[in-house]
């Protein structure tokens, strides 16, 4: 990889994706929409010389062009929000492709679970049938075969997959990133899903220098990879760990299907998660087996000091 431009630069993964870019010393665009966003995102990783800033709109595959100059690998990070996925998300994937296959690039396009329906196996490798019984499920399918779609003869690609996320740069549109920031701030917070339930839950700072690690090698594209987390947790050991991080113990509470549609009456995204809540019940664990095989050691931060070093990253910026 001799430079590298993440497309939709301050969300959650493209954030971390950036610093570990920015880390290992790799050339790399962040690009946004927001030139405010992007400053203030380079700033916090201390002015690196390795990292430009370019803005411009995603669905506009000229503007990526533009901004992409001299880059070999993208890493497709923007998204959209829930309640308009099925009209945005594969527009969107396709104004990448478009630019990444006139520019001859590798993408790194990173998604979630949600193309696999219900768990048929215990640990869930790449090969786990995709059957979706969702409409986001379906649209994400949709992507997929978008992505992988023969019509892009020269952009080559692979689909990286996370379960459901946290850290330092997940924010509000992550389930976990509301809920963080509020017991960080000692305020009351709300819980998507059930908190007695194990679920995986993986650190973005792990799962950024596991996507890099796959992005810098040529035989990793064509393909999905998992990236698992460190394991299942409750969501009441998840809370416990945050409150006690944080010195806080205001009310944490659980938003299941009556909470979040009537939530979902003024914030439109709300109502949308209710048809996913099936993840928060059926839990869907990915397996690293591939990862271990070809590439080397899933990188898994224990929970106790993931959740911890995110709430201390949250009380540090709210102080800022």
């Amino acid at each position: 990889m001799k430079k590298a431009i993440v497309v939709g630069a301050t969300g959650g993964t493209g954030a971390a994706i950036l610093e570990e870019l920015a880390k290992r010393g790799i050339p790399v665009i962040a690009f946004g929409r927001s030139v405010q966003k992007l400053e203030q995102l380079k700033v916090r990783l201390g002015n690196p010389e390795n990292v430009t800033i370019a803005t411009g709109d995603a669905f506009r595959p000229n503007d990526i062009i533009k901004a992409a100059e001299g880059a070999d690998v993208l890493f497709h990070c923007a998204n959209v929000p829930y309640h308009e996925m099925e009209r945005k998300l594969i527009p969107l994937g396709e104004s990448v492709m478009v630019a990444a296959d006139q520019l001859d690039l590798k993408v790194v396009a990173i998604d979630g679970i949600y193309p696999y329906g219900r768990r048929q196996m215990d640990r869930v490798t790449e090969d786990h049938p995709k059957q979706p019984h969702t409409r986001k499920g379906k649209t994400r399918l949709a992507y997929e075969k978008m992505l992988f779609d023969r019509r892009w003869s020269r952009a080559k690609v692979m689909i990286v997959r996370l379960p459901d996320y946290y850290g330092p740069t997940a924010n509000e549109a992550s389930y976990l990133g509301s809920t963080l920031e509020a017991i960080a701030a000692g305020k009351m917070a709300f819980f998507i899903g059930n908190l007695r339930i194990p679920r995986e839950f993986v650190y973005l700072p792990d799962a950024a220098f596991m996507i890099t690690e796959l992005a810098g090698r040529d035989d990793t594209y064509g393909e999905n990879w998992h990236i698992p987390g460190a394991g299942q947790i409750s969501g009441r050991e998840f809370v416990r760990i945050a409150q006690q991080a944080s010195g806080s113990a205001k009310p944490v509470v659980p938003l299941g299907r009556i909470g979040l549609s009537l939530l979902g009456m003024g914030v439109p995204v709300m109502k949308e998660v209710v048809e996913m809540l099936y993840l928060t019940e059926e839990p869907l664990v990915l397996s690293g087996e591939k990862y271990v095989r070809l590439i080397g050691p899933v990188r898994a931060t224990a929970y106790e000091k993931g959740i911890t070093d995110t709430i201390r990253a949250w009380q540090n910026k709210n102080r800022s």
